[in-house]
Parts: structure tokens; sequence; C-alpha cells
């Protein structure tokens, strides 16, 4: 009787295991990378360099609620954008007025 509780079991056990493994492997890894993203676009500031979900590099001037305005460009032309197209913050130094960007 204990063997056929055992097999009856396992399959049980198997998906069990199989869902905690899925969890840890997809969805815990989403959820880190979700929260450090709307982190980043939180914490977004004047003068920051920025790359758009569009592969345009800028720096912010502007920030009103959800609405960016950035500078591209050796001409310097502005751009408006939202916030939740921001894919990247630079890590750029923006000391120097001679940058392409």
């Amino acid at each position: 009787m204990n063997q056929e509780v055992a097999q009856g079991l396992m399959p049980i056990l198997l998906l069990v295991v199989m869902l905690v493994v899925f969890y840890f492997m997809l969805i815990r890894p989403q959820q880190k990378k979700d929260k450090a993203v709307k982190k980043m676009l939180s914490e977004l500031k004047v003068g920051d360099r920025i790359t758009t979900i569009g592969g345009i590099y800028g720096r912010i001037i502007s920030i009103r609620d959800d609405i960016l305005t950035i500078e591209i460009g050796a001409d310097k032309t502005k751009m408006v954008i939202a916030r939740w197209a921001v894919r990247s913050l630079d890590e750029t130094p923006t000391g120097s007025e001679n940058d392409l960007i």
C-alpha cells in the first residue's frame, strides 16, 4: 500500500519541484529587474545622460511629471519624450560641454 501511495505522490511532487525551480529561475529575477527599472525611472533628474528605447542618446534638461525634455546631438536639438521611454541611465560624466551628446 505504501508503494502505491508513493507512486501516486511522485508526479505531484515533481510538479511542485518544477514550479519552485520555474519561480526562482524566471519569475523572481524578472521581478527584481522590474523593481530596478522603476527605481531608475523615479530617480531621473535634470542633467542625467540617458538612452531611450529607440536608441537615442541625450541629456535631460527638463522634467514635468512623466514628460522629459532632452537635448540630443551637437546642435542640442530638444526632444520631448515620456519617462517610460528611457531604457537606461548612462554613467558618463556630465561636466564636458564638448561631448557629442
